[in-house]
């Protein structure tokens, strides 16, 4: 639309030539991130729409590939799953906003997160009242530097226990889990390519899994639970 209305303005006879220049300046002008307080942005912000609030500002979250959601859906499936019938907690998928610590300033929306049985009276309406247990970003090109860079140091400053990093067109998954002093190191994957989950006890994760996910049912049986 906004590319329509450009290619109008710069036909002639349209409009004349001062109110022109002006319009166009207006449309090829960066907007600049709206400004609100959390009660606000969770006032402005629906179910339909993916953004973030960072430091006052609204950050609006490019939509996800084909990819992306494929191995979300399975993810969200499959550790759901296994949280419930574990009695461990609840997995949540995206779109739904996690309010990191009030001092930070921050609301972000994971691809997942997992809220522990102790920790669910977090979980508010529309919100995750203070940091998930684990949470899962599943990196596309537009997110890459925000993932590795902010997001990285915001969960770990906030306490999360487990952060799971994954990018598709690397076929790279890396997995972080808290130390005793508090910083993420990385865990590796065992000899057989499978990630052993700290905070979701006894969950097995075959790495190979998330480049080409197998039906839920399979991965469900391998895990024991059909």
């Amino acid at each position: 639309m906004r590319k329509e209305l450009l290619e109008k303005l710069k036909a002639p006879g349209v409009l004349d030539d001062e109110l022109r220049l002006q319009l166009l300046e207006v449309l090829l002008t960066p907007s600049r991130p709206r400004r609100m307080s959390y009660e606000e942005f969770l006032e402005w912000c629906d179910e339909d729409t993916w953004a973030e609030w960072v430091n006052g500002e609204v950050v609006v979250l490019s939509p996800a590939s084909e990819q992306h959601q494929h191995i979300r859906a399975f993810l969200e499936a499959v550790l759901g799953i296994y949280a419930q019938e574990h009695g461990l907690g609840r997995v949540i998928g995206a779109p739904f906003l996690m309010r990191l610590p009030e001092e930070m300033r921050r609301a972000r929306e994971p691809d997942l997160l997992f809220v522990a049985g102790e920790h669910l009276a977090r979980l508010k309406e529309t919100y995750l009242d203070g940091p998930a247990d684990l949470v899962v970003e599943i990196v596309s090109p537009e997110s890459l530097s925000r993932d590795r860079g902010e997001k990285f140091y915001e969960y770990e400053q906030a306490g999360i226990p487990e952060y799971w990093l994954i990018d598709p067109r690397r076929e790279e998954a890396e997995f972080y889990q808290l130390d005793a002093q508090g910083r993420y190191r990385l865990v590796l994957s065992d000899a057989e390519g499978v990630y052993h989950s700290r905070v979701l006890g006894g969950f097995r994760l075959h790495v190979a899994w998330l480049w080409r996910p197998p039906r839920v049912l399979d991965a469900l049986r391998e895990l024991g639970l059909v």
